[in-house]
């Protein structure tokens, strides 16, 4: 029994003190189960701010819409005939309409 009690104390002496020391070692565990296992861990924070990023980006593009949804709904009421030609193409019964296509060339 003394033989195996002198190789655990060995053991022991071998790791580097500040490892043996128990408010280390409880405050290493602490950090670790802060940051792998809790709820509410660092990779899901990461997470949860890449997917805000995204939702304002995607806010940003939304609104950019809105103002271009009002301004062609402003253009409508003012000159209805020009939008719906511009864009519905639409025609008198005495007129050919013609659609020429830029080429948009890099």
């Amino acid at each position: 029994m003394a033989g195996k009690n002198t190789s655990w104390k060995v053991l022991m002496r071998q790791i580097p003190a500040p490892l043996r020391n128990k408010y280390f070692l409880v405050l290493a565990f602490f950090f670790m189960w802060m940051i792998f296992f809790d709820r509410h861990d660092f990779i899901t924070q990461w997470r949860l701010s890449r997917a805000v990023e995204n939702m304002k980006q995607e806010k940003e593009e939304y609104t950019e819409k809105i103002e271009q949804a009002k301004k062609e709904r402003l253009d409508l009421e003012v000159n209805k005939e020009k939008f719906a030609r511009e864009k519905y193409y639409m025609k008198k019964n005495n007129e050919d309409v013609f659609i020429i296509e830029e080429n948009k060339e890099d």
